[in-house]
């Protein structure tokens, strides 16, 4: 079984995949670490986020950088949104991608082309959204909560805007929701609501009811 969860930046889309894979007991992929592993990792090489070689010699990254805090700055999120731009970057991640979607049993992945390209044959597809001001207003307290109290919510959401354009404009893998997705906005309901419509919206499209899950 494996159920795909795409979404822009701050939408809740990591959340409701982890609280998926929690209820039906199977593994979760963060994709967007990836990429932001590689943002990270050309920055610190000194090279140009937007330049094909540069960020290609950086998705030979160490996987001890997945665990790294700074993946979580938004200078990562920036830098992630221009190499997941480059063609060639985003081929050198796609069988990684999908080695851990077609492990035995099957998985949960979010990021912003699952159900689109990693794994149009999912057996669920959720896209998971939020208004860009809801969405910066999250970013902004949870930088806040990480100690990044000198980031401003206009910059947060000034960053979400410019990447939600990059996101949906680039030529490799645009994010869009996949044709048979289905729709979740979050922008008015508490992590609880959107976690229970989640699992809802997903028993649905497998076929099965709340009982047989738990």
């Amino acid at each position: 079984m494996i159920i795909a969860v795409d979404g822009p930046a701050a939408s809740g889309k990591g959340t409701i995949a982890r609280a998926l894979a929690a209820h039906f007991g199977l593994p979760c992929l963060d994709t967007g670490l990836l990429y932001r592993a590689v943002g990270v990792q050309v920055l610190r090489d000194g090279g140009d986020p937007e330049n094909e070689a540069d960020a290609l010699a950086a998705c030979a990254f160490d996987d001890a950088l997945l665990a790294d805090p700074e993946l979580k700055t938004e200078i990562a999120g920036a830098a992630a949104s221009r190499v997941s731009a480059i063609p060639a970057v985003r081929a050198a991640l796609v069988a990684r991608q999908r080695a851990f979607a077609a492990q035995p049993g099957g998985a949960v992945l979010d990021g912003r082309d699952i159900g689109t390209v990693i794994a149009p044959d999912a057996d669920a597809k959720l896209f998971v959204k939020a208004t860009p001001h809801v969405r910066a207003r999250r970013r902004h307290d949870e930088l806040v909560r990480l100690g990044h109290d000198d980031i401003s919510f206009d910059r947060v959401l000034a960053d979400i805007r410019a990447r939600d354009l990059r996101d949906s404009t680039r030529t490799a893998a645009p994010l869009r929701p996949a044709d048979d997705a289905a729709l979740l906005d979050t922008s008015y309901m508490d992590i609880d609501a959107a976690v229970d419509r989640a699992i809802s919206l997903v028993e649905d499209r497998l076929g099965i009811g709340r009982a047989a899950t738990r």
